[in-house]
């Protein structure tokens, strides 16, 4: 548009996540004099990083090797390790799986660390724009030129408004996109240069989180616990977590399987429930629920990675799905190709050549660590869909210490919203209600989040079909939308008058992107809204 202004770089990074901050500082670090720029959708730096983390620091050991005499605020050392099988009133310990072993790891808020590799990535004369939402990527002659970001004050109906701002084309000789699971403009960019062709479809986990702070003579420093088993059925793959860490914080939370089958199923009341376990309830009676959030995360692993390059840019992170899901981590794996996509760019712009496509980045991704990290885990996730809890559990258990990783075969994957059965053929699940003490209901858990979005602006969650909702999501599966999304975005109403709607509360959203990935007939469209709306995530999330 001819009333947009320009900027020009030689690198364009979408995100301000662990992978686009970690190649933004290798960018500075091999090739000082080149510009570089940052684009963040949240309000800050930070402010959309979601994730009850343990970093495994060997990335950040290469990135910057003395991190440990300046480290990220609240970062503590990961100390005793539990795992447990639960039934509903007790709790059995199980061997702790070898890729869940924590000894040298550092139990962290996410958010603090992009907020300290931001001033980092600063401080190397990286430019950092926070609140300019990308919408847009510019394509010209098949080659990615940049995006379109900042674009402001479109009302509902699609006209400017009185505060309209054209947003600004910020365009590079490369681009990188960091933009986390399910990115918007990755899905795009997906289609137009068909980079999921020979990949596995990618499968999804959803990640519900609190923040608590709880009394110190029930707090242990460093203290890691996972669990598996209830609330959960067998047929349906998650777990749950609890980390202790600074003086007297605690990250909990719960990760649900995107493929489960029971339309009825609510994630958030599975958390909710999972609180009232007599093991976990003994560790928070006492404290208090100081934050919220909810993020998809992708679950795919390494048959599920796409094509990484296109002409002019690449894919870095979760938004191409790095995540070790056995070892729960995926911020290391984040970072290195971020770092590899970095080098392969130094190397490019050195060379003095037209723009092309970054071969050698892939290249390089195979021969690090990542890559047999991830191919000798490729297996296990998909266990779990096939055989359930204790088939995936001993499939596990065959993969780590049978085959090591090398087994002849690799299973497959499906897409999540597939296995989704109709209403007719599940069993109601009826949840407690809450107590406002240990358990909550999702509105006030929204308030926690901080999140706001402009109630002027268009809703960036769109039917791409609306005719769809009635016959196929609530005459066949009841609405499921309802249940899974975690800040009540989505409701029926006009059901007891037997004229069922859907009313969609955009400005609920967390951007976790479940909605995206688990509708049943795909007909949700998560599309990025303007900059800085969303959740605000305080800092020890």
């Amino acid at each position: 548009m001819s009333d947009r202004e320009s900027m020009e770089f030689d690198v364009l990074i979408v995100g301000a996540g662990p992978a686009g901050l970690a190649a933004a500082i290798r960018l500075k670090q091999v090739s000082p004099d080149s510009t570089v720029c940052v684009v963040e959708k949240g309000s800050e730096v930070g402010a959309h990083i979601l994730s009850g983390a343990v970093l495994e620091p060997r990335a950040l050991d290469e990135l910057i090797p003395d991190w440990r005499d300046d480290p990220p605020a609240l970062a503590t050392p990961a100390g005793e390790d539990s795992f447990l099988y639960l039934t509903e009133t007790k709790a059995y310990k199980l061997p702790t799986p070898p890729q869940m072993h924590n000894h040298g790891n550092y139990i962290v808020s996410l958010g603090n660390v992009c907020r300290w590799l931001g001033a980092k990535a600063e401080a190397l004369g990286v430019e950092i724009y926070p609140g300019f939402a990308a919408s847009e990527t510019i394509i010209e002659d098949g080659q990615v030129r940049g995006v379109v970001a900042g674009v402001m004050g479109i009302t509902k109906e699609g006209e400017e408004g009185p505060n309209y701002q054209p947003g600004m084309e910020l365009r590079a000789t490369y681009t990188l996109f960091a933009e986390g699971c399910r990115g918007s403009l990755t899905k795009k960019l997906a289609e137009r240069y068909n980079l999921r062709e020979g990949a596995q479809p990618q499968t999804y986990g959803l990640g519900i989180k609190e923040l608590w702070e709880i009394p110190k003579e029930k707090h242990t420093a460093g203290k890691v616990w996972h669990s598996v088993g209830w609330p959960l059925k067998s047929d349906t793959y998650g777990g749950a977590w609890l980390y202790m860490f600074g003086e007297n914080l605690v990250s909990i939370g719960f990760v649900v399987g995107l493929d489960y089958p029971n339309t009825w199923l609510s994630p958030f009341d599975e958390f909710q429930r999972f609180k009232t376990h007599p093991e976990v309830r003994k560790m928070l009676e006492g404290g208090k629920r100081v934050a919220y959030g909810a993020r998809a995360l992708n679950e795919g692993g390494f048959q599920s990675i796409p094509k990484l390059v296109f002409p002019g840019g690449a894919l870095i992170g979760d938004t191409a799905g790095f995540l070790n899901v056995p070892k729960i981590k995926g911020t290391h794996t984040a970072m290195k190709s971020g770092m590899l996509a970095a080098e392969a760019i130094a190397a490019a712009l050195a060379g003095g050549e037209p723009p092309a496509v970054l071969e050698s980045y892939p290249a390089a991704l195979k021969a690090s660590w990542v890559w047999p990290e991830l191919e000798g885990v490729r297996n296990i996730r998909p266990g779990f869909a096939k055989w359930g809890l204790w088939g995936g559990m001993l499939n596990a258990a065959a993969e780590t210490y049978l085959f090591r990783g090398k087994a002849p075969w690799t299973l497959a994957h499906h897409a999540d919203h597939s296995a989704t059965k109709p209403a007719g053929q599940c069993p109601k699940i009826v949840y407690p209600k809450p107590d406002g003490v240990l358990t909550f209901d999702r509105l006030s858990s929204v308030f926690l989040s901080n999140t706001n979005h402009e109630e002027d602006q268009p809703a960036h969650l769109k039917l791409r079909d609306p005719d769809l909702w009635k016959p196929v999501n609530w005459d066949q599966y009841r609405a499921p939308e309802s249940r899974y999304c975690p800040a009540g975005v989505y409701e029926a109403v006009g059901v007891e008058e037997g004229q069922p709607r859907l009313v969609i509360n955009a400005q609920n959203c967390v951007h976790c992107k479940t909605c995206d990935i688990k509708d049943p007939r795909q007909n949700i469209d998560w599309c990025t809204p303007e900059g800085a709306g969303g959740p605000n995530y305080i800092g020890g999330m």
